[in-house]
């Protein structure tokens, strides 16, 4: 069967999952997920024109000429603090005592801050030191948002700043996508669980850990772990048993094409649809994307290094989309630290740092990589992309790197 390149596997394999029904949730169980719909400013920030800096409310006018010298002195008539409303309009000639916050008594243009002043000992007065122009000082009202004013579109997400501003609106919960429940399967008869003792042919099953990680950084819910042999009766069950309980089911190992690689066999026989099956890619050939009755099921390479990058490029993106949003990665092009050989039908993804260069563009620092490899990761900034077509890469040819830090999300048919 040939391999479907990149890029087509990609598109197809969104195919296998619908965005999820929206739910309105508390707004701290609302982090890290994308809002449902746009949301409007239901009040103006802040809601009335208030002290920047603890100080004094006045006139502006009556601080012309104010020095330490000749300060203008002014009568106290009042102490405003946050949360309160003022007693009595500010007339000629009169100053205000105000806390951060303190809403302006009427009359009142200015706020001198308390260092430029001195209060006399009876609290009858206060001297003025300094000159200040209208609004000095001062937080107008909805200077910040007007009411009304678009804050947030459908597909953002919920970081700890969006979250305090819908709070500071008075809201206490959101409507966004629901989190996709998953379930990680793990495959191979040479897999010993961590913290049992294995002997050197053996193989830590990392992949578990690995997986659910990842799954969890890309905002899903991971509700099973399971391990399973290479036999086909305890696959079918472990598949069965798990796919009608989660929205996408993410198998390691028993992908490729070994008399032992059961995994696709199994699903096909139990009327998995597939959507994708062999990816011209390097690591991860061997990933494929199915729908098992309502479930999708992504099943990824074994090795930790080939398994990272397919979860990156197929089950990354499923899980996103049934969170309603599609991710776009920054990308920038980047001159290779070093030659490389590849197979020219197949794209590579290979782990790199940038190093910049001045004014020059960066250079691409490739990671020591394998398929079997993870440790290249760690501190990895994004994926080098050789493209298919080309077997031969010289040290610095210029490529495009796709950076995993701040990447945009957008609405599910937004793009359409």
């Amino acid at each position: 069967m040939p391999l479907t390149p990149l890029d087509s596997a990609r598109q197809a394999a969104l195919d296998a999952i619908a965005p999820a029904a929206p739910e309105r949730v508390p707004l701290l169980n609302a982090q890290g997920r994308f809002l449902a719909s746009p949301v409007t400013a239901s009040r103006s920030l802040p809601g009335c024109d208030n002290s920047a800096m603890d100080g004094w409310a006045v006139r502006a006018e009556e601080t012309q000429g104010a020095s330490r010298d000749r300060p203008a002195r002014l009568r106290v008539t009042s102490t405003v603090f946050a949360g309160a409303l003022p007693s009595t309009p500010l007339r000629p000639g009169e100053a205000a005592r105000v806390f951060t916050g303190a809403p302006l008594p009427p009359g009142a243009d200015a706020v001198v801050r308390q260092e430029a002043t001195r209060a006399a000992e009876d609290g009858a007065c206060v001297d003025i030191f300094i000159t200040v122009p209208p609004g000095n000082d001062i937080r107008r009202a909805g200077e910040e948002v007007l009411t009304g004013t678009p804050l947030f579109d459908a597909g953002q997400r919920m970081g700890a700043a969006v979250l305090g501003v819908l709070a500071s609106m008075g809201d206490t919960d959101v409507w966004v996508r629901s989190a996709p429940r998953i379930a990680v399967l793990a495959t191979g008869d040479e897999l010993v669980p961590p913290g049992t003792p294995a002997l050197p042919h053996q193989v830590y099953e990392s992949n578990l850990v690995l997986v659910a990680a990842l799954a969890h950084e890309a905002g899903a819910n991971v509700r099973q772990l399971a391990r399973a042999r290479d036999d086909e009766r305890a696959l079918r069950d472990a598949l069965s048993r798990l796919a009608p309980q989660v929205d996408v089911l993410i198998t390691t190992g028993g992908a490729s094409v070994g008399d032992k690689d059961l995994v696709k066999r199994v699903l096909a026989a139990l009327g998995a649809r597939f959507f994708v099956d062999g990816v011209a890619l390097k690591p991860g050939k061997p990933v494929a994307v199915a729908r098992l009755g309502d479930t999708a099921v992504v099943v990824l390479p074994g090795n930790p290094g080939a398994a990272t990058v397919a979860f990156d490029q197929f089950a990354r993106p499923l899980l996103l989309k049934h969170q309603g949003v599609l991710e776009t990665r920054r990308r920038v092009r980047a001159h290779l630290s070093e030659a490389r050989h590849k197979q020219a039908g197949l794209t590579y993804l290979i782990t790199t740092t940038l190093e910049a260069r001045g004014g020059l563009a960066p250079r691409a620092v490739l990671r020591p990589q394998g398929a079997g490899q993870i440790l290249q990761n760690v501190h990895g900034e994004g994926w080098a992309l050789l493209p298919p077509g080309r077997a031969e890469f010289a040290e610095d040819d210029l490529v495009d790197v796709e950076l995993f830090d701040r990447p945009t999300f957008t609405p599910v048919g937004a793009l359409a």
